[in-house]
């Protein structure tokens, strides 16, 4: 079977109401899943801080990522992509609200005990 990260859109985000995360395959080790976001950030006063490490890239759209321990919102387009380390505190600031902002995000390993990690 082929799919597409293009196309078959969930209907909650075809009609903007809330952003989707779809598992698209799953192993011990690793977690991938296509994100759809129309217009959404994360709550006010809102971290992810997650256990395991994610690469993640901006297919389509555009999106404002800020980290915990920097000043500037770091604004991704179509095709930048970044890598979070496990526990690194972070937040989606923003996506864009006039077009949808497609994601791929890869969860890989798992964080056992602090890891000190550059973003």
């Amino acid at each position: 079977m082929v799919t597409n990260l293009f196309s078959n859109f969930p209907v909650s985000a075809l009609e903007g109401k809330e952003e989707t995360f779809e598992l698209l395959l799953t192993r011990p080790d690793i977690r991938i899943e296509r994100i759809i976001s129309t217009g959404q950030a994360s709550p006010s006063g809102f971290w992810y801080s997650q256990p395991q490490s994610e690469w993640v890239t901006v297919l389509q759209g555009s999106a404002g990522l800020k980290f915990e321990n920097e000043t500037e919102v770091r604004v991704m387009n179509s095709g930048d992509f970044v890598n979070i380390p496990a526990l690194c505190r972070h937040r989606v600031e923003w996506t864009s609200a006039d077009e949808t902002t497609i994601w791929l995000a890869i969860h890989y390993g798992e964080q056992t005990q602090t890891e000190e990690g550059e973003v």
